[in-house]
């Protein structure tokens, strides 16, 4: 498994790093944990996916985004004070992580200093993430961005089975309509509207539940 926050460090820091990590395994539906719990542990996706989900100040649920192999989440757990969890995480498929706790991230940051950088590059990618994010909450209409909330979860899911990208059935993403609308930063009509001309135009296939994507590379065009 290849993360690519730990391509800036040494071979043998990378070694430290994962060697230091614990396995956890998750099934469909499990919470990895719970907003407000007390957070003292890093973890990097190793397999499956799980969405990131918080309430709105009126107490609905939404979903900020999904995670796939690869990525990380929980990094606050490694910055300054201990701090309660800002969001739910819920494995949407059978996931591993390998979860790093702070105690352990210390020990291993004193006797191999070069370890830290992983921290500020974990913390710089997604403050770029969200900085992009929020150009487009300001400068893009709302049906563009459900396109390519849709079309980051393509990128997911298809990395995860490279063969279901050329699957005549299409690549089925496990998402509704309403979490691909939060993802959106919009309500689900408008969601649904975009969703419906995708389908009008055979790029996608909307079930209950989930979304089948039929041409992808249609979708990415009208992504861009």
């Amino acid at each position: 498994m290849r993360w690519r926050l730990l391509d800036g460090l040494s071979e043998a820091d990378r070694r430290a790093v994962l060697a230091a990590g614990s396995r956890r395994r998750f099934r469909k539906g499990d919470t990895v944990f719970h907003h407000g719990d007390s957070g003292d542990t890093l973890h990097l996706l190793a397999g499956g996916h799980v969405a990131v989900r918080t309430a709105t100040p009126m107490g609905e649920e939404v979903t900020l985004t999904v995670l796939g192999p690869g990525d990380c989440f929980g990094e606050l757990a490694l910055v300054g004070q201990p701090h309660p969890r800002s969001a739910s995480v819920v494995a949407l498929d059978a996931a591993e992580t390998l979860a790093l706790h702070r105690r352990d991230f210390d020990e291993l940051c004193a006797r191999q200093t070069a370890v830290r950088e992983l921290l500020v590059e974990i913390l710089a990618d997604q403050v770029r993430r969200l900085s992009e994010r929020v150009l487009e909450a300001l400068y893009l209409p709302a049906d563009k961005r459900v396109v390519r909330r849709l079309g980051d979860l393509v990128g997911l899911y298809a990395d995860a089975d490279p063969e279901a990208r050329a699957d005549a059935s299409g690549l089925t993403i496990p998402v509704t309509q309403e979490d691909l609308a939060s993802m959106a930063g919009t309500t689900r009509p408008t969601a649904n509207r975009a969703l419906r001309d995708l389908a009008a135009d055979g790029v996608v296939d909307l079930r209950r539940g989930r979304l089948v994507v039929l041409d992808a590379d249609a979708l990415a065009r009208r992504a861009r």
